[in-house]
C-alpha cells in the first residue's frame, strides 16, 4: 500500500507539533523543517483543524498546535481519515469476485496493516527538536 503525499504531510505536521505541543508553530516553520512547500501544507493544516487534530490561530502571533495530546492520536486513525476507504484492489465488476480468494487475503492484509498503525501514536513517532533543527540547516 502506498500512502498519498497528503497523508505523509498530515503525519509530518502532527509529528512536528508533537515535539513541542505547548507552543504555536507556523506553516512556514513546518515547511522549512521538512523541506516541503508552504502551499501544500496550508490545505493539510486546515483539514487537520477541521478534523479536530489542530487548533489553528490566525493573525499576528498565530500559528498551529495540537488540539489533542499526541499520545491519544494513533497513526492508524490519521491514515484512515486522510486516505479514506482505500481498497487494495478494485474488484467491482470482476467475474470471479464471488469465488475469488484474493479478496479475502487482501482484506486480511489491510486489517493487519491498520492494526499495526493503530498500535503506534504520534507521540511515539515524533522526532526530537534537534532532528528538526538539523533538517532546517
Amino acid at each position: 500500500m502506498k500512502l498519498t503525499r497528503y497523508t505523509d504531510y498530515a503525519l509530518r505536521v502532527l509529528m512536528h507539533l508533537a515535539v513541542a505541543p505547548e507552543r504555536l508553530a507556523s506553516i512556514a516553520e513546518i515547511a522549512a523543517a521538512h523541506g516541503v512547500s508552504e502551499n501544500h501544507l496550508m490545505k493539510v493544516v486546515q483539514d487537520l483543524g477541521r478534523m479536530g487534530y489542530l487548533t489553528n490561530l490566525r493573525g499576528r502571533g498565530g500559528g498551529v498546535k495540537l488540539a489533542r495530546g499526541a499520545g491519544s492520536i494513533t497513526v492508524g486513525e490519521v491514515v484512515r481519515l486522510t486516505e479514506g476507504d482505500c481498497g487494495l484492489l478494485d474488484c467491482e465488476g470482476c467475474a470471479l469476485s464471488s469465488r475469488c480468494r484474493l479478496t479475502g487475503v487482501l482484506a486480511a492484509a489491510k486489517r493487519a496493516f491498520y492494526a499495526t498503525l493503530d498500535q503506534c501514536t504520534i507521540a511515539e513517532i515524533a522526532a526530537s527538536p534537534a532532528t528538526f533543527s538539523a533538517m532546517a540547516e
